[in-house]
């Protein structure tokens, strides 16, 4: 009897625990195992070397490797698929970027929907266009660029890499904001768009940093302007796009980490908190201007707010340039 008495005393008591008390959710636990980051990008570029410097500050914090998988191709829908039919746990993350927000508006149909399928975790960093011409080109600021356009219709070229890239899309929305009438060329990629550049065969290019760097430090090219919404931290005498007189435009790339939907609460939000750590580190931000780019942490709704605003932009851009949905 005794023994009984005893068994439904504690039987009483455990029923007696508030639920919260009786098991500890798995994802208060996480990570217990490698985390994967799946990139649409291939190896070596700016997106590449962030999210692995990144990563391995968050390993090192969290106490597990944070192992980064790339997966180019397709405008970036197989990396996209990889992570929304993976396991909402946890261990399967990827990288959201402008460039989605593109896919989502070139593309009729996607196998899948970033704003209902994703669970944003927190904004990586961002990075502007450069406007860019040759040192010994007549054209001193970006005034003198479109006012030869407008003297010239259909004369002069901007060269960009590929259709329906940010920088095609950026020198598309300067051609429809500035109002003037030129060519916009495209090639396969950046050094192609720097030769032609260099031979003038196009009069200027519309490009990211780390992919001109090297011919601006060499005197070979002049910056006429940075699309961002302020001037570029290591080229504070360059003007903005708008500053030189585009009112209205404002171009930044960005990534961000985003999870499946339905991955618990508490990895996003010890993920969020981590990256905002991470990214605050001064050798983070030091290692990241290299690159030409900025820190830029944000909150899940952030994100997919910017996600959401992009893609509407990018719409109008292509409606407006009649370029081909694919």
């Amino acid at each position: 009897m005794r023994r009984w008495g005893c068994m439904r005393y504690f039987r009483l008591a455990v029923l007696a625990l508030p639920l919260g008390a009786m098991a500890v959710p798995a994802a208060a636990k996480w990570p217990e195992k490698p985390v994967k980051i799946i990139l649409p990008f291939g190896p070596g570029g700016v997106a590449d070397v962030s999210t692995r410097l990144t990563a391995d500050k968050l390993g090192a914090r969290l106490g597990e490797r944070f192992v980064i998988e790339n997966m180019p191709g397709a405008g970036g829908i197989n990396a996209a698929r990889a992570v929304v039919t993976a396991p909402p746990d946890g261990y399967t993350l990827g990288l959201v970027t402008n460039g989605t927000a593109i896919s989502v508006a070139a593309f009729k149909h996607l196998p899948f929907d970033p704003t209902t399928q994703f669970d944003m975790i927190s904004g990586l960093g961002e990075f502007n266009l450069l406007f860019a011409v040759p040192a010994n080109s007549p054209f001193r600021t970006l005034a003198d660029f479109m006012n030869a356009a407008r003297a010239q219709p259909g004369k002069l070229n901007i060269g960009t890499i590929v259709v329906g890239s940010t920088q095609h899309l950026g020198a598309e929305l300067f051609k429809s904001l500035a109002d003037i009438n030129v060519v916009i060329v495209t090639f396969k990629n950046s050094p192609d768009a720097v030769v032609s550049l260099l031979r003038n065969d196009v009069q200027m290019i519309v490009e990211f940093p780390p992919a001109i760097q090297g011919q601006i430090n060499d005197g070979k090219l002049r910056v006429l302007a940075s699309s961002g919404p302020g001037r570029e931290v290591s080229m504070p005498e360059v003007p903005t796009v708008a500053e030189a007189g585009v009112r209205g435009y404002e171009v930044t790339s960005w990534n961000g980490v985003f999870a499946p939907k339905g991955t618990p609460r508490e990895v996003i939000d010890t993920m969020n908190r981590s990256m905002r750590e991470v990214l605050a580190l001064p050798d983070i931000k030091e290692r990241f201007a290299k690159l030409g780019m900025q820190p830029h942490p944000s909150s899940p709704q952030e994100l997919m707010a910017r996600l959401v605003a992009d893609i509407k932009k990018w719409n109008a851009v292509i409606d407006k340039a009649g370029i081909p949905r694919k």
